[in-house]
């Protein structure tokens, strides 16, 4: 770059090292020819043979440029160009690198903290734990150990952006295979993990070995396994569940410790309704919804949590739609039930379809349907349907009422509690007092 800005950018100039001298040397190459057109491209064949004896016409022959003639401007330019394509090497490296090592768990000493956002020191260059990718309430103060997980690698001017996370649900994985040697070497297969990064988690483990507990291998003896990975997320609580082949048992096994009455599959909705007792619907639902929001990712089924009694009357409801059908019977009505079609269902399936249920046959099930389908035209249906809605709402309302009306029972005799105790006190107090004073 120094010796075209002196001699010329046209012309064809190459650098080398010479490490016997210690210096670089730079060669002007010109083509040899017979008579000279253009001297800046050009060589005659006798002045090339002053160089080079062997040399012949039609060769590319180098003449050693006097470097000494170069400024202190040159010389800089020349140390700025040097040192600019290290330093893109360098980054070069550290992309590569970092890029190879991507979806791995890394671990670093917290630099500084810029506007919520965590620099992190790798060593030989620093990552970003931005703000969204941190755990809710966890704070970190320079000279700190990070751990994240190497979501994204960015080549950007200033050189490569590591981006890390503490969030991710590949996180729980990699601590998980860190910790417990089966899961390392593929004995236990943590099958799927879901987060709510700080609060709860749940993973799905399965073991290739009969012998191996995939649940057990990963508590570890009193718990030590787990602990390490607890610890590790400030706290987060992990419920480990076994996984199952069969859909409906592996979402029972996913909202534990919530015990399942009965579980209603939609395959259309990719949809469950989980049947639960009416004292265990807390505890299906969790803090917050936790336990089924984490169980819906877990599983990737979509779960509606109802109770006992709950699905009882809607059991009940739509048996008594299904009634609306004209020569729709009890016992048919809970046949098709069972089978799960509803007013819409039998006005769209096919007769075929229907025929599968237990006391039909293509001709009734073509009429039943038939009829459905006047029913729903007439507007019956749907009148039926929306005062059945009203009243669940209003029952819905009213048992909001009664448990709040509870709720302010339960306060006004724990205050009354309190009072008559403090007076008891106070009472105690003063016949004490006047002991004391009838015994001075």
């Amino acid at each position: 770059m120094a010796a075209k800005k002196k001699y010329g950018i046209d012309k064809e100039i190459e650098a080398h090292f010479n490490e016997d001298l210690g210096e670089i040397e730079l060669f002007q190459f010109k083509n040899v020819v017979e008579e000279v057109d253009d001297e800046a491209t050009e060589i005659s064949f006798d002045n090339a043979k002053d160089l080079d004896p062997d040399v012949s016409v039609g060769d590319s022959i180098g003449v050693k440029l006097d470097t000494n003639q170069f400024g202190r401007i040159a010389a800089q330019t020349a140390k700025q160009v040097i040192i600019q394509k290290v330093r893109d090497a360098e980054r070069d490296i550290i992309h590569n690198e970092f890029t190879s090592r991507k979806g791995e768990v890394v671990h670093g000493e917290c630099r500084r903290v810029e506007k919520g956002c965590v620099v992190v020191n790798l060593g030989r260059t620093d990552a970003i734990l931005p703000t969204r990718e941190q755990i809710p309430g966890e704070t970190f103060r320079p000279n700190d150990r990070v751990t994240g997980y190497l979501i994204d690698v960015q080549q950007t001017p200033r050189g490569p952006k590591i981006v890390l996370s503490r969030t991710c649900p590949e996180l729980l994985v990699q601590l998980f295979k860190q910790e417990v040697p089966e899961v390392n070497e593929g004995i236990v297969q943590i099958k799927s993990a879901a987060r709510e990064p700080g609060m709860r988690a749940k993973i799905a483990v399965a073991s290739t070995d009969p012998d191996v507990d995939p649940v057990g291998a990963c508590v570890g003896l009193k718990g030590s396994r787990v602990q390490n990975v607890v610890q590790e997320l400030r706290g987060e609580k992990i419920d480990i569940v076994p996984w199952e082949e069969d859909e409906t048992r592996f979402v029972c096994n996913a909202l534990a410790p919530a015990e399942v009455i009965k579980v209603r599959v939609d395959e259309d909705n990719h949809s469950m309704d989980i049947v639960v007792a009416d004292n265990q619907l807390s505890l299906a639902i969790g803090k917050r919804g936790q336990n089924v929001k984490l169980a819906s990712m877990l599983t990737g089924w979509k779960l509606d949590i109802v109770s006992e009694s709950k699905m009882s009357q809607r059991q009940d409801d739509a048996k008594e739609l299904l009634k609306l059908i004209e020569g729709v019977s009890d016992t048919l009505a809970q046949s098709l039930y069972q089978y799960g079609f509803t007013v819409e269902q039998l006005a769209n399936n096919e007769v075929a379809v229907i025929a599968t249920v237990p006391g039909f046959s293509e001709e009734k099930a073509k009429d039943v349907q038939d009829k459905a389908k006047d029913l729903i035209a007439s507007g019956k249906y749907a009148e039926e349907k929306a005062k059945q809605m009203e009243a669940a709402k209003a029952t819905q309302a009213m048992g909001v009422k009664r448990s709040k009306s509870a709720v302010d029972e339960q306060l006004k005799a724990e205050m009354k509690a309190l009072q008559e105790k403090e007076k008891t006190e106070a009472n105690a107090n003063i016949e004490a007092a006047s002991e004391d004073e009838s015994k001075s």
